[in-house]
């Protein structure tokens, strides 16, 4: 368990934030490319083994706080019986979800089973990690899930899914109750904090953010208050209501629109987490580190006492062909400006 994450967790000020990347594990790293030349995809999640390999690799190679389950938000999708393939071209399903098809989807609590890999996989990867390193899980938003579904992507302006609203209702209450034991499952496999990743929350307005995507976010958080964070790339404050805010979340992630600053003054508990500009990790060595100096120079603004809670790390996931001596070099970066 790592002191500085729990600290952040709960709001106690510290000098040194703790730091980890979304997608920190993944396809920018020689480590993971290594193991990926002789295994699927697939099977790097599934074999609790390589998962557990996958995700140790970049904490041993660039020091994080955290390591993250490794393993793809879809595989609810697949347990409901919607087919999921890795290619070259990224995740493919095995068809669309449509007013004609929804009812085909498998109830939530009967595929449970499908998903103990990621508690295996996180009781694996437990065994491994040094103790000073925190360990935490994830699910995709049902939104999230939801657009994936009806559109096969999360691309475009996502007007299917938009037009196909009226369906969301009977979606959540397939994947509802499985992901809420989804989560379960996480935290008996050893997670400390299970995140909830929505890229897709910031296409939808305000209003329909507070209709159609909170109710189901607050009865995720239900499953475990306070061990329970939130990402939503592409929001705003706006998107936030008091009811939201409220929720005994674990903390919340912000995408690099935010001032960060701006986020520690939203009134949720837990952490605040982000929110460097993951692209700027592609330049070169003297822009990158005036790019770092200005995010790190806005922190500083802040005392401990108004930054408590901050979770170094970037707008979104590590893109890959990201160079990894940028990587390193903002770890190194963060933990000596916040010595």
């Amino acid at each position: 368990m790592n002191t500085k994450f729990q600290n952040a967790i709960q709001r106690i000020p510290q000098n040194t934030p703790p730091v980890w990347f979304m997608r920190q594990a993944g396809r920018y790293h020689k480590h993971y490319q290594n193991l990926r030349k002789d295994n699927s995809f697939d099977d790097l999640c599934k074999k609790p083994e390589l998962a557990a390999e996958v995700a140790l690799g970049p904490v041993q190679d660039f020091d994080f706080d955290v390591a993250i389950l490794f393993s793809d938000i879809l595989y609810p999708l697949q347990a409901l019986g919607m087919g999921l393939e890795y290619t070259d071209h990224g995740p493919r399903l095995g068809f669309q979800l449509t007013p004609d098809n929804i009812s085909s989807l498998k109830e939530g609590l009967d595929v449970v089973p499908f998903m103990n890999f990621q508690k295996e996989a996180m009781q694996k990867t437990r065994s491994v990690l040094p103790k000073d390193k925190s360990l935490i899980g994830f699910i995709g938003g049902a939104w999230t899930l939801f657009v994936y579904a009806v559109e096969g992507s999360h691309a475009g302006s996502l007007t299917q899914s938009k037009r196909l609203m009226s369906l969301y209702p009977q979606f959540l209450k397939k994947m509802l109750p499985l992901l809420k034991e989804n989560i379960r499952l996480q935290f008996a496999g050893g997670a400390e904090v299970v995140m909830i990743f929505d890229t897709a929350a910031g296409e939808v307005s305000p209003l329909d953010f507070k209709k159609w995507l909170e109710p189901a976010l607050q009865e995720l958080c239900a499953v475990a208050p306070g061990k329970i964070g939130y990402y939503s790339k592409g929001t705003q404050a706006a998107f936030f209501s008091p009811e939201f805010l409220a929720t005994p979340w674990a903390g919340m992630g912000f995408d690099h629109r935010w001032n960060l600053t701006s986020a520690f003054k939203l009134g949720h508990k837990g952490f605040v987490q982000g929110n460097f500009d993951q692209s700027l990790l592609f330049m070169d060595a003297p822009q990158f580190r005036e790019e770092l100096g200005i995010y790190i120079e806005n922190m500083k603004r802040l005392s401990p006492a108004e930054r408590a809670g901050w979770v170094s790390g970037l707008g979104h996931g590590v893109l890959p062909k990201t160079p990894e001596e940028n990587v390193r070099l903002f770890v190194e970066a963060i933990r000596k400006e916040f010595a």
